[in-house]
């Protein structure tokens, strides 16, 4: 019988061929990285305190929550590549942005479906609760989630670096079924926090949002905003992304 992983793994990996097949999308991604959290971890407690005050925990996603399931799904290399040049983002990184948002929701729709049709409950966060836009904080944030279940690991950039690199996005959903957790590993995956070697995505920063020692989210959100209204006859792609392009981790977990 099939492993839980490699059947999720399964029914993603399908969605994700039946959405790039579809005529007018241009975007391509590499296979899924997976991991899941015990709903029971303290660290989803603690995240109160680290990450934002407000934010949520599985249980008020899904009131009978036993695991979290956790995903990144790899650009392909050309998507980030096309961004490295220049203060704008590249057209290429504003598609994939878009097309990225309804993969995800197209991807938590099928496990939530394929959960339900075998007998358990499963959920996701609405989209209407994600950001407290005075604060610039999500009251359930994807990067924090993705490392409780052991996808990847916090960069200096402060992305989620996995086995295959940051250029992506992070999606989960909520289940009542039981998931044995994900080790979370003990080895940094950035080159700076691993021995300070690095600290390209510093440099990378095309408007001075990100510092060794410090983020500022508000100017951060200008530059997205700023590609945004280039980009606004695609949708709203509040984007940047040159803090995760032409990077030794932009498609690689560069620590060995």
């Amino acid at each position: 019988m099939d492993s839980i992983e490699s059947l999720i793994l399964t029914q993603m990996k399908n969605t994700i061929s039946n959405f790039e097949n579809k005529k007018d999308v241009s975007s391509r991604w590499k296979e899924p990285i997976l991991g899941f959290a015990d709903s029971t971890d303290p660290i989803f407690e603690q995240l109160k305190e680290v990450a934002f005050e407000e934010h949520l925990t599985p249980f008020d996603i899904l009131g009978s929550a036993k695991t979290v399931i956790a995903y990144f799904l790899p650009f392909a290399d050309f998507i980030w590549k096309s961004n490295i040049n220049g203060r704008t983002s590249s057209i290429e990184w504003a598609k994939a942005y878009l097309e990225t948002n309804i993969l995800i929701s197209e991807i938590n729709d099928s496990l939530i479906e394929w959960f339900i049709s075998n007998g358990y409950k499963a959920a996701k966060l609405p989209p209407e609760k994600n950001m407290d836009y005075q604060k610039l904080k999500s009251v359930w944030s994807n990067r924090h989630i993705a490392y409780i279940a052991g996808v990847g690991k916090f960069g200096l950039n402060n992305m989620i670096i996995t086995e295959k690199g940051c250029c992506g996005r992070l999606g989960n959903i909520v289940t009542s079924f039981k998931i044995e957790p994900t080790k979370r590993s003990e080895n940094e995956s950035c080159l700076y926090k691993h021995d300070k070697s690095c600290g390209i995505c510093v440099d990378r920063c095309v408007n001075n949002a990100l510092l060794i020692d410090k983020f500022d989210r508000f100017r951060c959100y200008e530059m997205c905003q700023e590609n945004e209204k280039i980009y606004k006859r695609l949708g709203e792609a509040e984007i940047c992304g040159k803090c995760l392009v032409g990077l030794p981790c932009s498609s690689i977990n560069p620590v060995f």
